[in-house]
């Protein structure tokens, strides 16, 4: 009988906690008219903060893929001096608050010698896309990080040895056996990636600026049309990210497996 009482007790709060949340995304679901919405999507403003969210946000989970891949499988399978420490710096940037990380990104890119050089030969971070780019890069890394570390750790050690006695080098062990089975891991994390990329605000807000039709990704472009009372134009984005964010989930929880944050 207790356990009935405290197994409904539980789940109270767990069906408390969903209504919640699907309030929330009804509000903003049902807050405008079809017509109204497709209206707004269709808006030059909009198209350019899709077609610019989705650059971005495909760039940097591409670099995010390029480096975590190789860094993930060296603190999964290796033991070196220092490792847990580089692991807490590793792991930073899931705590730093965005606005911080942009922060110190912009005072990088835009006051130190390296970002003054950088800048010198053209290539410019401050107040441009390639702001949006970085920016989401280092918010985002850290998750693409533990999600492969997550999934390289899952993977039975003996198949690469199994493949180093046939004859395998540690780099076709790499591509031929790990990277493969990784596959689910992989997609799960680039998914999950790209998901918070097109959605990311503080630090991008910060490096680039918000800036129509220049430096206008969806969050930004949701912050403005909220600021300046179009809220048709601003449901509209919130729309859009809400939609991303289900599917992102969806794909996530089905092909994720073991990989999870932690």
């Amino acid at each position: 009988m207790r356990k009935m009482k405290f197994k409904f007790f539980t789940l109270c709060f767990t069906l408390l906690l969903t209504i919640f949340i699907l309030a929330v995304i009804f509000c903003v679901a049902t807050h405008t008219t079809f017509s109204a919405l497709i209206t707004s999507i269709m808006s030059k403003e909009i198209q350019f903060a899709i077609k610019l969210s989705l650059l971005t946000s495909i760039i940097s989970t591409f670099l995010c893929i390029i480096i975590s891949v190789p860094a993930s499988y060296a603190l999964a399978r290796y033991k070196f001096i220092g490792k847990n420490f580089i692991n807490t710096i590793l792991d930073i940037p899931l705590a730093l608050p965005p606005l911080v990380a942009g922060v110190g990104l912009l005072l990088l890119f835009g006051t130190t010698s390296f970002g003054k050089a950088l800048s010198s030969i053209g290539i410019n971070f401050v107040f441009t896309t390639l702001g949006i780019i970085v920016a989401q890069f280092f918010v985002n890394i850290s998750f693409m990080l533990r999600i492969m570390r997550s999934t390289f750790e899952g993977i039975n050690p003996r198949y690469e040895y199994v493949a180093k006695t046939l004859g395998c080098s540690d780099t076709q062990v790499f591509w031929k056996v790990s990277l493969p089975m990784s596959k689910a891991g992989l997609l799960a994390g680039s998914i999950i990636t790209w998901s918070k990329a097109i959605g990311e605000f503080g630090a991008a807000l910060m490096v680039a600026g918000a800036t129509r039709m220049k430096t206008e990704t969806l969050p930004i472009s949701l912050y403005l049309n909220m600021s300046c009372g179009e809220l048709n134009l601003a449901i509209s984005v919130a729309t859009i990210l809400i939609i991303v964010s289900i599917v992102s989930l969806f794909v996530f929880e089905k092909y994720g497996g073991t990989a999870r944050l932690y």
